[in-house]
């Protein structure tokens, strides 16, 4: 929740008048509870999009954006989700984790990713974008790597750009 890429995206998106919630996953920072390794994550975020969709006007356009492990979890919690406005997947750790899901996917997935990204090689992305056609993007940020230190206004401008 604390990370300097989460908090640039958080940024970005309310820069660009989304209302943006973050949250740690079970077990991490002071909350409760213990990872998971996947299946208790994804039941974060549904709660969490749950709790803020509570609020919304109906019909208010959501968007789910996660980093990294968050980037996966959010992709899965959007599988079965109608009306949202996009996934937006930030250095997705596609060599750690399936993605063939993706497909399935009804919002479009963007990928804000490093063109260093250690996770995330570039065959296994490639491959992901033309899976998914015309309802995948993908923003390269030159010279970095999956952490994106240093490059936190680089990764807001690339999420305004596919948002």
């Amino acid at each position: 929740m604390r990370n300097p890429v989460v908090e640039a995206v958080v940024r970005a998106l309310v820069d660009a008048g989304w209302m943006a919630l973050r949250f740690n996953f079970g077990g991490v920072g002071r909350s409760g509870g213990t990872y998971s390794g996947g299946s208790e994550e994804i039941g974060d975020v549904t709660v969490a999009l749950k709790a803020v969709t509570e609020r919304l006007p109906p019909g208010t356009p959501r968007l789910l954006a996660g980093y990294s492990f968050g980037a996966w979890a959010g992709a899965m919690a959007a599988r079965d989700l109608d009306r949202l406005h996009r996934v937006v997947a930030v250095a997705p750790p596609l060599a750690f984790f399936d993605w063939s899901f993706a497909g399935s996917l009804r919002a479009p997935l963007a990928i804000v990713v490093g063109d260093q990204d250690q996770y995330c090689p570039r065959t296994s992305l490639d491959a992901l974008a033309a899976t998914l056609g015309d309802r995948a993007s993908v923003a390269i940020i030159p010279r970095a790597d999956h952490f994106l230190a240093g490059r936190e206004d680089d990764v807001a401008a690339a999420v305004r750009g596919v948002i």
